[in-house]
């Protein structure tokens, strides 16, 4: 029997996230030294006490399985294992921004996401079973964002904080009558970096985040599809295109 190990994920998309945050990255650092001495736009921009504006997100996700005690008994000894795949999603938002000091802001961005998780079932003859949850969820971040120094036009950041999330709507795609039964609510933990980018208009920032979800969103109805299962936590990895 194998289990899921988030770590093992990470290991084989390693390469693709470190290559997705050299690729976020360069083009701000190489004009950060471009125009390290040059004319600032904006130069006042961040001395404003609030500003506003909105957000575009693309991310990847999937549960973090952990076995029940039912997995190794004779009901289930069928099934070799349960994985999860990563999927694709988008998420639509805006954002309440509020200067703090020179270094320091907290972020309100209310947004809605629309995820899908996928889990895989093998059995001992090979043969394999499905559960799609598709979900949009209405979620309200709270982060603490931590700026750098700005150098001429750019500035990084590390941003965190917590994202409370309500499912709007959901379905499962299912290939039989049992289901797998998910809860309506999460809570995850949010980290991150990014780079602000100063134009004479307005400011443009890009940012990677990983999320993980602290909540058990598994729920109680009992199934051939949930009764495998002691524990599902969410793990997203997302790319944020953010316009103040």
């Amino acid at each position: 029997m194998q289990a899921f190990d988030f770590r093992n994920k990470f290991a084989l998309h390693r390469n693709k996230i470190i290559f997705l945050v050299v690729l976020i990255g360069l083009p701000f650092i190489s004009d950060g030294q471009r125009f390290k001495w040059a004319r600032q736009h904006n130069p006042n921009y961040d001395d404003r006490l609030i500003s506003y504006g909105f957000m575009i997100g693309v991310h990847t996700t999937a549960y973090q399985v952990s076995y029940a005690d039912e997995f190794v008994t004779s009901k289930y000894d069928t099934v070799s294992s349960i994985m999860a795949d990563f999927s694709l999603g988008f998420s639509l938002g805006f954002l309440v921004n509020y200067r703090v000091n020179e270094f320091l802001d907290l972020r309100l961005m209310p947004k809605a996401g629309f995820y899908t998780h996928k889990l895989r079932y093998t059995y001992t003859d090979e043969s394999t079973d499905e559960q799609f949850v598709e979900s949009t969820h209405v979620e309200l971040p709270l982060l603490l964002k931590y700026k750098s120094m700005r150098r001429g036009n750019v500035r990084m950041y590390m941003i965190g904080g917590i994202t409370p999330g309500i499912e709007l709507s959901g379905k499962n795609e299912i290939k039989s009558n049992a289901s797998l039964d998910i809860r309506k609510s999460n809570v995850q933990l949010e980290g991150g970096i990014g780079f602000d980018f100063y134009f004479p208009l307005f400011k443009f920032s890009q940012e990677i985040r990983f999320a993980r979800g602290i909540m058990n969103v598994l729920g109680n109805d009992p199934s051939v599809y949930s009764d495998p299962i002691k524990r599902l936590n969410t793990n997203t990895i997302s790319v944020y295109f953010v316009f103040q």
